[in-house]
């Protein structure tokens, strides 16, 4: 029966695919029953029908309440190899990938665009050939010294010359506005996936493989979608050119009745000994215009770092040391720069002598064989064709053919040179599609950081910095039930708080909020106050037990430095909804108004001007301001529950009670992270963390927790002025010239125990007390 069970739970666990699950269950059955008799054929069904009731149970989560919804995420220790560069089968998956992106469909506008550009390219190439002939023509007419023939030869050339210039300036245009057509494509689909399940927070946070996304969403796509467009036109147009042109030369040979095997031969003998030649020789400029492309995100990254912090980095004197940051980072570009200049230095080199000299060489003899091995144009019998005539159409045929020769070669070396271009794009071809990788991995949950050693206790993006009781090895598997409630509801059973960097802040935590509770969070710096409120958010998934929240709609975070958006003095209030969206609500002007008047703000919309002025209010508001309008977004949308994180710090204690009063009035469950006393008469509960892992739940006394704290402070501050009145004593006998029985007493060790005696004294009575 033992054995049972144990494959009853290695099926449950390890089988996740339906089909799969069943066949195991019946194959299971029949196993059963051949070797132990019909007596287990029961306990065999059983299994089946777990398995089967669990996966229904999976497809159809239970109704009730609330939607329930489980996820499975694997969090690596280390970060996962670095895409490859070089031009090879995943260059072409990630090509083709993209390619379906910015071009769905042949009924798209790109589709459009890529017709037209074709298009123009074609009525190029046959243009070329057309004005070939008419130079064969032209010099034909001089040798004979036809002048009207001549002229009107330039009379074709001049009328040629107007579609031609057109043509050449669409290929140019179809080729921008594709490359744009591209590009806002490809900008669509990555910014929806940005956006979505709050991947432009999880990418920073929680994942660690792109470390300038901005630099990805921007750089990156601009010049993969150009490098594409171009490399359109420089590989079909060319392509075009060799099959056309080829086919015109051995047309004008069979006409002048010359040989074209040997230079058919030398052509395509020169064509594949340059081509290996190249191929051999070429440097890896895919990796590194990857690389040059991550030194100029990090330069980027630096001068943003700048531009937010450029009041503190002020205040500090710190310019020294970030223009030193500055100039590191450009040096970086600037070295790698160098070094892909110096690589094109002998490609370019190479590539310029067998292109120009050596295929220049080798034209000549393929345009010089066929004139001179021609037996002339055939006659009619008895037809006798003059020196005169002989020589004119040899030198017709001649320019003719250099003329088709030239864009012939012209061609076929830009066929040739594409290749570094084509290794350049899959460089550009890794990083998109890494990144859209990245982005939508991170969207179901499924996240991976660079391994930190455990000996630091800090988190790798230098956001927050906790207290850790141990740091989690290996992968991490979220295993917590999170369950989205529509009741004023907040369960967490079990549930650990885990930064993203593995440091355990506390091992496990329960507590449940319900409607007219306003709960207190308190402790020490890097406990895990805000880190519950991320939790809570969904910003950090919960890595065990089990976790029921309201829809976050019905939750408003108000951090401590609220966020000022673009946009009018209204958006700011409404943040983020939008007018229409206010308008829909019935909400008018006047309603914003009175709102303001809560949080003490009325005045400021006379100050800026109105509703609708805009500006860049991050700057035009003080710190207590903002404050102040983020509570004002909490009036506005009026949630179920409000997360409070210091969010009053800079407001005035009497603005601020007031501002709590409204809130409680008004109905909001308030989750309050503060250090200031007097918010405690306005919340009925108080989570306690300690700074160790441990934590403790329990109703607010708010009249003994208000005495202990005023007995707290005065030992405190009686205590601190003991070392001071030791070295005013030795000051005095110094003076007097006396000595003191007290002098030499070590205080130091006195005040340590006397501190450590009065605050155990404390909470002993604090414990004792009825809170």
């Amino acid at each position: 029966m033992s054995k049972m069970l144990q494959a009853q739970a290695a099926l449950k666990k390890g089988l996740s695919n339906p089909k799969f699950a069943l066949g195991a269950a019946v194959a299971l059955i029949v196993a059963y029953r051949a070797r132990q008799g019909k007596g287990y054929l029961g306990q065999a069904t059983h299994i089946a029908r777990v398995l089967v009731e669990e996966l229904r149970s999976k497809k159809n989560p239970k109704e009730g309440d609330g939607e329930e919804t489980k996820a499975r995420i694997e969090v690596q220790e280390h970060s996962t190899k670095k895409s490859s560069t070089s031009v090879d089968a995943d260059f072409y998956r990630r090509i083709l990938k993209l390619l379906k992106i910015i071009m769905p469909g042949i009924w798209t506008k790109e589709f459009g665009l890529l017709l037209l550009h074709t298009s123009s390219l074609v009525a190029r190439t046959f243009l070329s050939i057309y004005v070939a002939q008419l130079e064969g023509g032209m010099v034909k007419a001089i040798v004979q010294t036809d002048v009207w023939v001549f002229l009107g030869y330039i009379m074709k050339w001049l009328g040629v010359a107007i579609p031609a210039t057109f043509v050449n300036s669409a290929i140019r245009f179809l080729e921008s506005n594709l490359a744009l057509a591209f590009r806002s494509r490809l900008v669509a689909h990555a910014y929806k996936l940005y956006f979505k399940n709050q991947t432009y927070y999880r990418i920073g946070n929680l994942d660690s493989r792109l470390a300038n996304a901005d630099q990805n969403l921007t750089e990156d796509i601009t010049t993969f979608c150009e490098s594409v467009a171009h490399l359109y036109s420089h590989l079909s147009k060319p392509s075009l050119d060799v099959l056309l042109m080829g086919a015109s030369l051995y047309g004008l040979a069979q006409k002048g009745n010359a040989s074209s095997r040997l230079p058919m031969l030398l052509g395509g003998t020169c064509f594949y000994v340059t081509a290996m030649i190249l191929r051999a020789a070429s440097p890896k400029f895919g990796k590194l215009v990857a690389q040059e492309a991550q030194y100029k995100g990090h330069l980027r990254y630096v001068h943003s770092r700048v531009i937010a912090n450029a009041e503190e980095i002020a205040f500090y004197s710190g310019h020294d040391v970030e223009h030193n940051e500055l100039k590191k980072s450009y040096r970086k570009v600037v070295q790698q720069m160098n070094l892909i200049f110096r690589k094109r230095l002998w490609y370019i080199m190479l590539e310029q002598f067998l292109m120009k000299y050596v295929w220049s060489a080798n034209g000549l003899l393929m345009v010089a064989i066929p004139i001179i091995t021609a037996k002339g144009p055939d006659l009619a019998e008895g037809e006798v064709l003059a020196d005169s005539e002989a020589v004119s159409l040899r030198t017709q045929a001649f320019t003719t053919a250099k003329s088709l020769l030239l864009s012939l070669a012209d061609a076929t070396e830009r066929v040739m040179s594409s290749y570094k271009e084509i290794t350049e794009l899959a460089g550009y071809t890794a990083r998109v599609s890494d990144m859209l990788t990245v982005f939508e991995e991170v969207s179901k949950g499924r996240y991976t950081r660079t391994g930190v050693s455990s000996s630091k206790k800090h988190n790798t993006q230098g956001k927050h910095t906790h207290k850790a009781l141990e740091r989690m090895e290996g992968n991490l598997t979220v295993d917590g039930k999170v369950t989205i409630t529509d009741s004023a509801l907040i369960v967490a059973d079990d549930v650990p708080i885990i930064t993203p960097n593995r440091d355990v802040v506390v091992s496990s935590l329960t507590l449940k909020v319900t409607d007219g509770m306003h709960l207190l969070i308190t402790g020490p710096n890097g406990c895990g106050k805000s880190s519950l409120f991320r939790i809570l958010c969904g910003l950090w998934p919960a890595y065990r037990g089990q976790l029921v929240h309201p829809d976050p709609k019905h939750m408003v975070f108000i951090p401590q430095r609220p966020y000022m958006s673009l946009g009018t003095l209204r958006d700011q209030v409404i943040y983020p909804d939008s007018l229409e969206v206010m308008q829909q609500k019935g909400l008018t002007d006047s309603d914003l108004e009175d709102i303001l008047d809560i949080v003490h703000l009325r005045h400021i919309v006379h100050r800026e001007g109105g509703w609708d002025v805009e500006s860049d209010w991050k700057d035009v508001f003080s710190g207590g301001e903002k404050q102040r309008m983020g509570m004002a977004r909490l009036f506005y949308h009026k949630p179920k529950f409000a997360l409070l994180d210091e969010c009053t710090s800079a407001v005035s204690i009497d603005v601020e009670g007031k501002i709590f009063q409204a809130a409680k009035d008004a109905g909001i469950i308030m989750l309050t992270i503060t250090h200031r006393p007097s918010l405690w008469k306005y919340h009925t509960h108080l989570l306690q963390f300690d700074g160790e892992g441990g934590w403790r739940l329990e109703e607010l006394n708010v009249a003994t927790r208000l005495t202990l704290n005023e007995e707290k402070q005065k030992l405190e501050a009686q205590l601190a002025g003991i070392p001071r009145m030791q070295q005013r004593l030795n000051e005095l006998c110094e003076i007097l010239g006396e000595d003191s029985v007290l002098r030499n007493t070590d205080f130091s060790s006195l005040h340590s125990i006397a501190s450590v005696a009065s605050l155990t004294s404390l909470n002993e009575s604090y414990d004792n007390s009825e809170l």
